[in-house]
């Protein structure tokens, strides 16, 4: 009987460690090069899920991820390549400033735009200089080197 129960505790345990199919719930605390928070799931204590292999994180950030359990910990590095992407000019786009209300168009606003698919797509204001408002369509952490700070909650 204790070989059985070894064995069940066993399965369990390796159903905890993240592989390349796992679901996991994790907070993260994300810090740029200079040490400033960018971002935290631990602000509003909402963790984050994900799942492994769908393409939502770039493959080095799941790397570093493999083979971690419930309840561990982890901080890593990666380069902006790795972590959201270089800033990509083609996300960048110069629009006529009439087609904003001036009341809430102001540098470093971020606006919601409609795609044609009817999903949204945030945008941050650049820059106005007269008729033209430049957008960037990147994301706010493009272009960055980002430290990951992980505590993986759960496993499936």
């Amino acid at each position: 009987m204790t070989n059985a129960v070894n064995i069940e505790e066993q399965a369990q345990q390796d159903q905890q460690v993240i592989g390349a199919n796992s679901e996991i719930i994790f907070h993260v605390t994300m810090k740029l090069s200079d040490g400033s928070a960018a971002d935290s799931t631990k602000v509003n204590n909402k963790p984050a899920k994900l799942n492994m292999g769908d393409g939502s994180l770039s493959p080095a950030f799941e790397a570093k991820l493999l083979g971690l359990s419930a309840n561990e910990s982890t901080e890593f590095t990666l380069p902006a390549a790795d972590a959201f992407g270089e800033v990509n000019p083609d996300n960048i786009y110069h629009l006529e400033r009439s087609r904003f209300d001036a009341e809430s168009l102001e540098v470093g606003a971020i606006i919601s735009f409609e795609q044609q698919n009817g999903t949204e797509l945030p945008g941050v204001v650049r820059e106005i200089a007269g008729d033209s408002v430049t957008i960037d369509f990147n994301h706010p952490l493009a272009g960055q080197v980002v430290t990951f700070d992980i505590e993986i909650l759960n496993v499936n």
